[in-house]
């Protein structure tokens, strides 16, 4: 009976499930019902403006062409009654004439006449109906004026509706995920020319493919994009992956999206554990300010914690390392780790994150009246008193602004003055199975200093700070710079 029960019980439960799977599907249904009535309603306008402005180039031209057929018959009518108004001069004159040689003929007496015969011959001779050219100046043809649309009657006969364009191919081998930038690369299946721009769009992701909880982030969008290939830059890589798609767009619509492909962002993601730094540094987010008047008023409440159950932050372990536009899986182990917090002179907070495995990178910008400050890396052993540097299991670079500027590398209470200039960003490299733990000055990529040793135990970023501030940046990728730099040390290295 309770096998029954069981198999009842699944049965019962997959059929609640497929209930729950249809109520959704026909959520989706009713949603695609209205998409395709707003849509149509779009189109339907578009398609009225596309008309409408067809029609007014068409009455435009119109205009334009029956002014031009109005001006020139108004000059072939002004030309033709110009010659008509000297046709009637003349044929008026002529009269005039014909009378008066008329009247001359009937003279009788030949001395007159003979005078008054060469006065008319004269006048006669002069006569403007002689000079006039009894043929148009203007012909009554305007058919050099008439258009002929045949043409483009039927290139509006073959008007169709524009063809949605194609779905876009991403080329995952032309993909790039470097220096927290993100190329994106892609192609049509075919040529087509009436392919005005893209559209592309990426969220951020835990999940290797598509989102599978409803709240994912939202699409961001990069519009009208002409190329068919893309660089989003300055990221900060906060999620494992980036999923990306394309769609292609007409002057008129735009295609469907291509399929999503999720590229891996490797980066080393980790905060400051406020929960142990010294009480004279107040932290947020990622910022840690020295705050002189932090610790007064509260050593008592420090010590009552100090004396009881204690502060057991969760420390996390971060196994992420290299950028990739592969698709791997990685995966961040939770360490626990307690501790007091840091006292006496031992101004220093650490990440939250533990590095067992990697490589990884991030950068500390100072404030500018930033006094002292140190920037490295520690063991979880670091003894409340203990400043980075100091102990054998912590290792760092000091930045002294005091007095006067030095730079040096620390570890092990041993210093080392380095003779650079200062910088007020530093990045740090860390190769924890190449045992590598290295200084840059983050603004011009230059090598300040390099530990060499074998890390046996996890490490933390530490940070200490004197009269200032400190801004942490994380979610980096280790930059195509020291790659480059690690290759050509190693390369060295194995000649």
């Amino acid at each position: 009976m309770s096998e029954q029960r069981e198999d009842l019980q699944r049965i019962v439960s997959t059929l609640a499930n497929k209930k729950d799977e249809i109520f959704n599907f026909i959520d989706i249904l009713k949603q695609t019902i209205i998409n395709v009535q707003v849509n149509s309603s779009n189109v339907f306008h578009e398609l009225d403006k596309e008309f409408d402005a067809l029609h007014s180039v068409l009455d435009e031209m119109k205009e334009s062409m029956a002014n031009t057929v109005q001006q020139e018959r108004t000059e072939k009518i002004q030309a033709l009654n110009n010659q008509l108004g000297q046709c009637s001069s003349a044929l008026e004159s002529s009269e005039e004439l014909l009378e008066c040689a008329t009247t001359i003929l009937n003279i009788k007496n030949p001395m007159e006449f003979s005078k008054a015969a060469r006065q008319i011959k004269d006048r006669i001779t002069a006569c403007p109906a002689f000079r006039i050219h009894l043929k148009p100046t203007i012909s009554d043809n305007m058919s050099h004026l008439m258009v002929d649309f045949t043409l483009e009657r039927h290139v509006l006969q073959a008007v169709k509706f524009l063809p949605v364009p194609k779905v876009p191919e991403i080329n995952i081998a032309a993909c790039l995920v470097a220096d927290n930038c993100v190329t994106v690369a892609w192609k049509m299946p075919e040529e087509d020319s009436r392919v005005d721009h893209f559209v592309l769009e990426y969220k951020k992701t835990d999940y290797d493919g598509l989102a599978r909880v409803k709240d994912e982030q939202p699409w961001e969008v990069i519009d009208y994009v002409k190329d068919y290939v893309y660089t989003l830059s300055g990221l900060k890589f906060d999620k494992k992956y980036l999923t990306v798609r394309v769609q292609a767009c007409n002057k008129a619509l735009a295609g469907d999206y291509s399929d999503p492909v999720t590229l891996e962002t490797k980066a080393f993601v980790f905060g400051l554990d406020d929960t142990s730094s010294h009480l004279n540094l107040k932290v947020e987010e990622n910022y840690v300010e020295w705050d002189p008047t932090g610790g007064k008023g509260q050593e008592k409440a420090k010590g009552k914690e100090n004396k009881g159950s204690g502060q057991y932050p969760v420390l996390k372990s971060n196994k992420r390392s290299g950028a990739s536009p592969k698709r791997t899986s990685g995966s961040r182990s939770a360490a626990k780790g307690c501790r007091d917090r840091f006292t006496g002179e031992s101004y220093t907070v650490l990440g939250d994150t533990a590095i067992e495995s990697g490589e990884h990178y991030w950068e500390a910008t100072a404030q500018k009246d930033c006094k002292s400050y140190s920037v490295g890396v520690t063991y979880r052993n670091l003894g409340k008193f203990d400043q980075l540097g100091k102990t054998n299991s912590s290792w760092c670079i000091h930045i002294n602004n005091w007095l006067q500027s030095t730079l040096s590398a620390k570890h092990n209470n041993k210093s080392k003055t380095l003779d650079l200039p200062i910088t007020d960003r530093i990045g740090v490299y860390c190769n924890f199975d190449g045992g590598q733990l290295m200084f840059y000055n983050a603004n011009s990529m230059e090598l300040l200093y390099a530990f060499k040793t074998k890390f046996t135990q996890p490490l933390l970023p530490g940070f200490m700070v004197w009269c200032g501030g400190l801004s942490v940046s994380t979610c980096l990728q280790v930059p195509s710079a020291v790659k480059a730099f690690q290759k050509s040390v190693n390369g060295l290295n194995s000649s």
